[in-house]
This record gives structure tokens, sequence and C-alpha cells, in this order.
């Protein structure tokens, strides 16, 4: 008697099914920390903007003029500053058209020269 080797369609069919709820449960959970990882480019950008206001006010006695907006180093968020003699107020903002753009929960961040940060949400810090 000959025996025949290989898959049934049925066992086929399972995989595929298994493999489908797999995929659906995974690929946003994956989506979700990417966005997350990338949110770490805001921050570091952001806290080095803060950086170079201080020591530039530290030189002038004024943050008028000591920072120019800029793209975070990853490049997912723009950066805009508005300073004054005595304070600023920085914010990243998700570049538009950058992948982290569809990240609407944590879509920009601000931080004051007072240590006082802000987001769209408040889990993004």
């Amino acid at each position: 008697m000959k025996t025949e080797k290989g898959f049934t369609l049925i066992e086929l069919m399972v995989v595929v099914a298994i493999l489908a709820i797999i995929v659906t449960i995974g690929y946003p959970l994956y989506i979700e920390q990417s966005y997350k990882a990338r949110r770490a480019d805001a921050k570091v950008a952001i806290v080095d903007a803060a950086a170079v206001l201080e020591r530039c006010r530290t030189n002038t006695n004024t943050y008028v003029g000591c920072y120019a907006n800029q793209v975070s180093p990853e490049g997912y968020y723009d950066l805009s500053a508005a300073a004054a003699a005595n304070t600023y107020t920085i914010t990243a903002a998700a570049k538009s058209g950058a992948a982290q753009a569809k990240d609407t929960k944590c879509a920009s961040f601000t931080l004051t020269h007072t240590g006082a940060k802000s987001a769209t949400s408040s889990d993004c810090w």
C-alpha cells in the first residue's frame, strides 16, 4: 500500500487561520511600540534645545535670539521655540508626512522654562 506524503487542504487552512489571528493581534501592538520608540526623538530634542537656551541665557542674560527652529535628530518631529527675555516654551510637533504623523495619541510635546512638561496626552512623557 502506498502512503501519500504532504498536507491536506484542511491542515493548510488551519495554519493560515492561526497566522491570520496572530498577525491581527500583533500588528497593532507593533505599530504602537514603534510610535512609542519614536517619541524618544521628541523628548531628546526638547531637552537638548532647553540646554541650548539655558547656556545662551547664561552668556547673554536673555533667551531672545538663542534658538533657531529645527528638526529632531531622527527627523520625526519639528521643533519650535517661543522665547522672551526670561521665559521660553519649546514645542515638538510630529512632522507631517513622516511616519510619526499618524501618532495622534502623542502628537506634540511642550517644555517651558520652569521645567513644566505637557503633551497631547497625559501619559506621553
